[in-house]
Order: structure tokens, then sequence, then C-alpha cells
């Protein structure tokens, strides 16, 4: 099936999903009209055999049901962020702002609250596929150096005090954003539209929990941030060395 390190690639034919739902209905489904779109789907109905699936055959996506008996969503999150990036979306008939926070901080992608239509969530599968998949226009500079942050616009590659740092695709895409940006002021709006897309401007808390991923693998002190700095009632900055 696809490679150890498998590059997404939003052509259908080349693309494979995994759904994970403990309701066989909702799995049937899903299967069904997700083929349609021509993606080839794989299905577990628990978290411990979505676990299996994703380390064996590698899937470009994982559509995740939250609330699982034996291994909720969240679980398998934190799980499966361990060790891989692929991109998670999760769905739950939970609307609650404090579990989409919760799914997200934990690694997913997006989330969609149950009952939800074919259509919407064709749309979202396609925005994080295309958001994934590997970019490879870069700036004109192969790399950028500020302060003990490094990163190579090449590979890829972001290293704080000599030590690399994963990222997840989004965290890159973000960052770079940010960094090519050095000093500016980036609305919130702006930043949900360029990384997320323009469906996406007004989903605050998407933009949030990232920007906290951010903080937490860059900065010394996530809580008071000198590089990814608030600027109030507009955006974010990146302060790199020189800028106040």
């Amino acid at each position: 099936m696809n490679s150890k390190t498998a590059k997404v690639d939003v052509d259908a034919a080349h693309t494979y999903i995994l759904v994970v739902d403990d309701d066989e209905k909702i799995l049937k489904s899903l299967r069904f009209n997700l083929s349609g779109e021509g993606w080839h789907i794989l299905t577990a109905q628990n978290g411990v055999e979505a676990l299996q699936i994703v380390e064996k055959d590698h899937p470009d996506i994982v559509l995740l049901d939250i609330m699982m008996p034996e291994l909720d969503g969240f679980e398998f999150c934190r799980r499966v962020r361990q060790w891989s990036q692929v991109p998670i979306i999760g769905l739950s008939a939970r609307g609650d702002t404090a579990d989409k926070v919760k799914c997200l901080d934990l690694g997913a992608d997006d989330y969609i609250t149950k009952p939800f239509g074919f259509d919407e969530l064709i749309a979202r599968i396609k925005a994080v596929l295309r958001r994934n998949k590997i970019d490879d226009s870069g700036p004109v500079s192969s790399s950028f150096e500020s302060d003990n942050i490094k990163i190579d616009f090449m590979t890829r590659t972001v290293t704080v005090n000599g030590n690399e740092v994963k990222m997840t695709p989004t965290e890159y895409k973000l960052l770079k954003e940010m960094v090519l940006s050095e000093g500016q002021a980036l609305a919130y709006r702006y930043l949900l539209g360029k990384i997320w897309g323009p469906e996406y401007k007004t989903e605050r808390e998407y933009l949030h929990v990232y920007i906290g991923h951010l903080r937490s693998k860059l900065e010394p002190d996530p809580k008071n941030p000198k590089y990814i700095v608030s600027v109030p009632g507009i955006g974010y900055r990146f302060q790199g060395t020189g800028n106040t």
C-alpha cells in the first residue's frame, strides 16, 4: 500500500482513508459514500484496531469517532501522535467547544460535529489533504535563523538549540508563514484562511491551539513567549532577533 513515509496526495486513486467508529451502520454508510469519491476505505471499530492499521497500512487520513469504548478518540490521538503525523479528523455528536479544543490540542487536524452532511465531510477531507500535501514551493532563501531557532526550508527541518523539533504539516506551514513575515502582525482571519482555507476564517480556536503547539515546541517559556507573540485585537507576530 503506502510507503512508510506516505506522501499525501489529493488524487483519489492514491488516497487511503481509515474510518474508525464503533457503530457498524455508520461505518457502512461512510464507506459507501466515501468510496463514491474514488478513495480507498479502511475501517476499524475501536481505537486499538485503528492504531494497528495506522502502524501497518499508513493511511493518508483518519476519520475518527471520538466517543468510543475501550480506547476513545482522545486517547487514540494522544498515542498516535507519539510516532505518526497522519492527519486526523475527529467526529463527534458532542459539539462542546471544550471537546473540540481538547481534540485539536491532542493533535487532530479538524473536528466535525455529528450529524453532518457528506458534502461538508468531503470538503473537510479534501481541505485537510491539501493542507498536509508536501509543499515544494519555498522562499527565496533556503533557510531561516533567528536566535536559537533554525528552519531549513529545503528539508522542512526545524531545530531549537541544535535539536530537531518534530512538526506536523500544519504546524510547519503556520510557522513558515509567520517567520517569512517576521516582525509583521498577521491577522487571525489571514492566518486561518492561509493555513486552513477560506471556510475556516472564523474558527479562531484552531489557530489558538496551534499557536500553543508552536510555543510549547519553540519557546523557552511558553507562558511568556518571546518569539510568537500576541498582538491584541489583531493576531500574532513572529518576533525574531533584533525585533521589538
